[in-house]
């Protein structure tokens, strides 16, 4: 039997969130480690950050497919920690100039705020 979109879509978006989730904490554990081992700051490191960023987009983008084409319902606020995480790598960003002293902390934190915020949607959909 074939899966339908919206089974497809929900499968993915549902798997999808420990990408997020555990993406983001290891980000975060490798900006703080860096933060006190220069050997860690490599490029690979920057590059782990931003493909880990973007897992968060893309989890977002499933979420609203799920709910504009296929109607489905939302839990309360687990849109809002999305949104939520979304600005918050918009803010990390933004600050990466201001906080260059403290760079690797800045996004040693931030990303395991963003990985937080992907736990807590996470509970709000399954009712934990």
């Amino acid at each position: 039997m074939l899966a339908t979109g919206l089974e497809t879509t929900r499968n993915i978006h549902e798997n999808w969130a420990w990408v997020v989730i555990i993406g983001n904490g290891l980000a975060g554990l490798w900006c703080l480690a860096a933060n006190w081992l220069p050997q860690l700051r490599t490029r690979a490191m920057w590059w782990f950050i931003g493909i880990a960023e973007t897992t968060v987009f893309v989890q977002v983008v499933l979420g609203v497919i799920m709910v504009g084409k296929y109607k489905v319902p939302l839990p309360q606020f687990h849109a809002f920690y999305g949104f939520v995480a979304i600005v918050a790598i918009a803010i990390i960003y933004s600050y990466r100039f201001q906080m260059k002293h403290r760079l690797y902390l800045l996004y040693g934190l931030g990303s395991l705020f963003v990985m937080g915020l992907g736990i807590r949607a996470m509970l709000i959909a399954t009712g934990g």
